[in-house]
């Protein structure tokens, strides 16, 4: 049986392009962006926005879009992204990144269930949980 995947799509208020370049320098891949313009018929004031990214990378890839017209994007407590793994020290680089002009909600730190974990708001609005397993070997 074949796998299904799940991605996250995330929205933007106009500035999808800033943020996915963003998070390129954060997480590496490849990054393709399409504008309204390039799919024809543009609504006005949006033929440069963002139709369609996509960003694929070795560890992390999603897709995002800045907002459809007449459909104000909502940024809310309803969604958090989760990178979770055993990498300490790639899990933190993302963590810092992440965070950086952002705000730490939750310190990256060792937590009662024996994992080191922390949350984190980026600049774009953008809820992060990121969780480093403990090594099975070391326990």
């Amino acid at each position: 049986m074949a796998a299904i995947e799940l991605s996250p799509y995330l929205n933007f208020e106009g500035n999808c392009r800033e943020a996915m370049e963003f998070y390129k320098t954060v997480f590496g891949g490849k990054l393709e962006i399409s504008t309204f313009a390039e799919f024809g018929g543009a609504p006005e004031g949006y033929a440069d926005k963002v139709m369609h990214a996509t960003l694929t990378g070795d560890d992390v890839s999603f897709m995002a879009s800045d907002g459809m017209p007449g459909r104000p994007v909502v940024f809310g407590d309803s969604v958090n992204i989760s990178l979770a793994g055993k990498d300490a020290a790639k899990l933190t680089k993302f963590f810092e990144a992440l965070s950086a002009g952002g705000m730490v909600t939750v310190p990256l730190a060792k937590q009662v269930w024996g994992d080191v974990f922390g949350m984190c708001t980026d600049q774009f609005g953008i809820h992060w949980l990121v969780n480093i397993g403990m090594d099975s070997s070391k326990a």
